[in-house]
């Protein structure tokens, strides 16, 4: 019974044994597989992690690229319009070389012709005068009568019949006066005065900003030169920034568009945060300033002369006339002090007052716009004047003031003396040192050219030309006819402000020395 049950003991033990034997090889085996389950998926997701770094990485490389080329494309396209612009700078100023060489060689040449010529027609005069010597010398021979004398008995009749002809020119001359005494007082007094009148004109085509310090330079130009092209073309001027320190240049034909420029980069400048958005917002802001600017302006200019019933919209050209200068002259200045003048003169003589004052002041007004639209300013101020319903003499006044067509009026030869005067008056106008050399200098070749001339001098600022005559020449009649000639020469061939006077100076000396 013991020895059976021990031997069921025994089998029951090894039974189980070899039951846990077995079971633990089965988790063993399962736990080899979920290992391998493991270890391939996460090799599964390693790859998957590879695959999409690199997807990600090859998306950020093309990306990066792309930026690269277009930076590239823009810098290229930057450095190619610098290169054209600087090509077109070059080939104008090689332009300009060649016709400035062109025109030397010319004036050369016609130089050299002038001189052949003068002294061709002088081998001409002096053999005419040979043969007219020669033949008076005959005549005097055959009529046994001598020049003097003939001249004296020439002279005599002459005189006769010139002193009744003066006579009666005189006679005719009062009877006409007396007729229309009123009407030629007034054409007189306006020919005497148009004896004063010369028009200059010359335009300021730069303004200069003083800069704090030259780190603004840089901030100005921005960022591969964003701010300067949004300045120059938000305003429409053109930005010199180089090396002159604490100083920049805009340059332009417009002077209201520069005046603009001007003052939006001086806020640019205080307000320090100087990029392409601020640039426009600052642009805008000071356009609607000095829109209302010029509308005050304009009105504060008819106020001052009384004028009556002038439109709005005149109003505001008349306002812009204020930013237009004509040889450092205020435009608008000038054109109240010739409304004015002109308002003087027309009392003086009992013409209409307002009138005159209204075409003085209008008659630059086409100075406003000239430079936005083609056309002199002569015909841009007629049309803006029809445009607005002004009078037909303000027209005649505007399209007469510069001699382009006749006065009709005398008003508007009044307003063109008031310009002449405005305008000549001592410290109206700036004057370039190059322009007074080279009218003393034409002034002196002017006399220089005429015949028997010893020396001539430009004084007084080229407001006096005193010329040295051969006596020997020239004699006492001469010397009138010649100042006349000299008057004449200058008026036909020179723009100058005021009068010259032309004096010659006639000389004889007799030396002697006791021994």
């Amino acid at each position: 019974m013991n020895i059976k049950f021990l031997l069921a003991s025994i089998i029951g033990l090894l039974f189980g044994i070899i039951i846990s034997i077995i079971t633990i090889l089965i988790l063993n085996k399962r736990k080899d597989n979920e290992a391998e389950d493991i270890i391939k998926k996460a090799k599964k997701d390693a790859d998957n992690y590879k695959k999409n770094s690199i997807l990600e990485l090859k998306d950020e490389q093309y990306k990066l690229k792309q930026e690269f080329e277009k930076e590239l494309k823009e810098k290229k396209s930057e450095y190619k319009e610098q290169e054209e612009r600087l090509q077109l700078r070059e080939d104008s100023i090689n332009k300009r070389d060649q016709i400035l060489q062109d025109r030397e060689n010319l004036l050369t040449d016609k130089e050299n012709n002038i001189n052949n010529r003068q002294k061709e027609i002088q081998k001409m005069e002096d053999k005419a005068n040979s043969i007219i010597k020669q033949e008076l010398e005959k005549l005097e021979e055959i009529s046994s009568f001598s020049k003097e004398q003939a001249r004296e008995l020439i002279m005599e009749k002459v005189k006769e019949t010139m002193n009744k002809e003066i006579a009666t020119y005189i006679k005719e001359t009062e009877q006409e006066a007396k007729l229309n005494a009123d009407k030629k007082a007034k054409n007189l007094l306006v020919s005497s005065m148009q004896k004063y009148s010369q028009d200059v004109t010359n335009e300021v085509t730069v303004s200069v900003i003083n800069l704090p310090n030259d780190d603004m330079k840089g901030r100005l130009i921005g960022r591969e030169g964003r701010n300067i092209r949004t300045i120059e073309a938000v305003t429409g001027v053109d930005l010199i920034i180089d090396d002159t320190p604490e100083a920049i240049v805009i340059s332009s034909f417009d002077p209201l568009r520069r005046e603009i420029a001007k003052v939006t980069i001086e806020n640019l400048i205080k307000d320090g945060r100087i990029h392409p958005g601020r640039i426009e917002e600052i642009y805008d802001k000071v356009c609607e300033e000095f829109k209302s600017k010029i509308i005050e302006k304009g009105q504060e200019a008819v106020f001052e002369l009384g004028l009556a019933n002038v439109d709005a919209g005149l109003i505001e050209y008349i306002g812009k006339l204020y930013f237009r200068t004509s040889y450092g002259q205020n435009v608008l200045k000038h054109s109240i002090e010739v409304a004015q003048l002109a308002g003087i003169m027309a009392g003086e003589i009992g013409e209409n007052i307002m009138l005159a004052k209204r075409a003085g002041l209008l008659h630059d007004i086409g100075k406003s716009i000239d430079f936005e639209i083609e056309g002199s300013h002569v015909d841009i101020g007629a049309d803006l004047a029809k445009k607005y319903g002004e009078d037909d003499v303000v027209i005649n006044t505007i399209l007469s003031h510069h001699g382009d067509c006749e006065a009709t009026s005398i008003i508007a030869s009044l307003v063109q003396i008031a310009d002449t005067i405005s305008a000549a008056r001592p410290g109206a106008r700036n004057d370039s040192l190059e322009n007074y050399i080279k009218r003393l200098q034409q002034l002196e070749e002017i006399a220089n050219n005429f015949d028997g001339i010893e020396k001539s001098y430009a004084v007084q600022a080229g407001r006096e030309l005193r010329v040295i005559v051969k006596p020997e020449e020239i004699d006492e009649l001469s010397s009138v006819k010649l100042a006349r000639d000299i008057k004449d020469k200058i008026e036909d061939t020179m723009q100058y402000p005021g009068t010259i006077k032309v004096i010659i100076i006639r000389e004889t000396r007799v030396v002697e020395e006791a021994k």
